[in-house]
């Protein structure tokens, strides 16, 4: 059983960037979204490990927030958080459905 370190690791960024966009802006929806889809990209982490082939939780999770912060960046120009959360958000929308 291979533990997806990865997965775990963007769960945590997700989690982080809620809680920073909370501490900076007093964004309350920032901080409920970053808890909500880092603990669902956790849950998918987990269920990944566990069989590498069920990787739909991970994939919808991260396909989500690639629209949503795609819609943010193109709408603010502002490379931070909403550039960085979409080219993550890609990268492992890629990763999920390349291997």
């Amino acid at each position: 059983m291979a533990v997806d370190w990865l997965g775990f690791a963007y769960a945590v960024a997700i989690a982080l960037g809620g809680f920073m966009g909370y501490k900076r802006k007093g964004s309350v929806m920032s901080l409920i979204a970053g808890l909500f889809f880092g603990s669902v990209y956790a849950y998918g982490a987990f269920k990944i490990s566990i069989d590498p082939h069920d990787y739909w939780t991970s994939l919808i999770a991260s396909g989500v927030l690639a629209v949503v912060m795609g819609m943010r960046f193109r709408k603010s120009g502002k490379l931070m958080p909403a550039g960085i959360m979409t080219g993550l958000s890609l990268l492992m929308v890629l990763r999920l459905l390349i291997f």
